[in-house]
């Protein structure tokens, strides 16, 4: 009875102590060492390489109304446009009448410019493309202005995909991994930060990274700035569907299989004493 308690007993403690999600599992920012990576600095941040698919915000500025009310809507001021189309706050979005679509050409169609190339240019070359040709147009107006130009893509995203589940804005110009893992509410504590995979679009090749993001070499490292359209993966961590985090539910736990388990043998063990007493080889 004592040997099986004590098998019972070491049995259990094995497993749930196997099944415990540790800090080392789950904390961010650990110093790399055999079981996590480090990362060579590779860190670089470009300016997103417009694509078609995408949508442009464009508001030209000017000292001449005339002009105002041509390119931005009646002469919507800039928040007002920003309020409507969701930006800043607001609660709609009025893509088709304050962006352009860059169509599968590559192109935008810009009012009394028309065609516009601006797939594979940044939003700054798209911005000085426009007021050299706006500027070149309205020369010939009556009060002349010189004009400046607002270029944003307004529909920047990222999803994830297993942990958490979603599409999110890029909230922000330049976002980390960690902001958009906080976006997405963390990744919870049976989901995998060793092995995320990373899925981006590059020069039109479609690639997959993978990475561990507890390593605190990831702010030096390539995998640190996501990008529009990334679409982040996330496992759940093999063997965790159950888990146990805490000592004291170890305890707990072990505790109560053990009496279960003792409970159930003393049953077992009546039964069969009584079947030997009643129809045993002495009866």
């Amino acid at each position: 009875m004592n040997k099986l308690k004590n098998i019972l007993f070491l049995a259990l403690v094995g497993f749930a102590l196997a099944s415990c999600v540790t800090a080392r599992k789950v904390n961010y920012m650990q110093k790399p060492d055999k079981y996590i990576p480090s990362y060579a600095d590779t860190l670089s941040f470009e300016d997103y390489v417009l694509r078609i698919g995408d949508r442009l915000y464009v508001y030209v500025y000017s000292l001449n109304e005339e002009v105002m009310r041509m390119y931005n809507a009646g002469g919507t001021n800039a928040s007002q446009m920003r309020q409507q189309m969701g930006l800043g706050g607001g609660q709609n979005s009025s893509y088709d009448l304050y962006t352009y679509l860059v169509d599968e050409e590559g192109n935008i169609d810009f009012p009394t410019i028309g065609k516009v190339r601006v797939q594979g240019l940044t939003t700054r070359e798209v911005k000085h493309e426009l007021e050299k040709q706006l500027g070149t147009l309205i020369t010939e107006m009556p009060g002349y202005s010189s004009v400046s130009v607002e270029v944003n893509v307004v529909n920047r995203s990222f999803s994830i995909v297993g942990a958490q589940s979603g599409r999110y804005p890029i909230t922000k110009e330049k976002m980390t991994i960690f902001e958009a893992l906080a976006l997405a509410g963390d990744l919870g504590e049976f989901n995998s930060r060793k092995e995320i995979k990373l899925v981006r679009e590059i020069n039109g090749v479609t690639t997959i990274k993978t990475f561990d993001a507890r390593s605190e070499d990831i702010v030096n490292s390539e995998y640190y700035y996501i990008e529009p359209n990334d679409i982040i993966y996330i496992r759940q961590i093999p063997g965790y569907s159950f888990g146990i985090n805490h000592v004291t539910t170890v305890i707990g736990v072990t505790a109560a299989t053990i009496s279960f388990g003792v409970f159930i043998y003393t049953i077992v063990q009546t039964g069969i004493n009584h079947v030997n007493k009643h129809y045993g080889k002495g009866k």
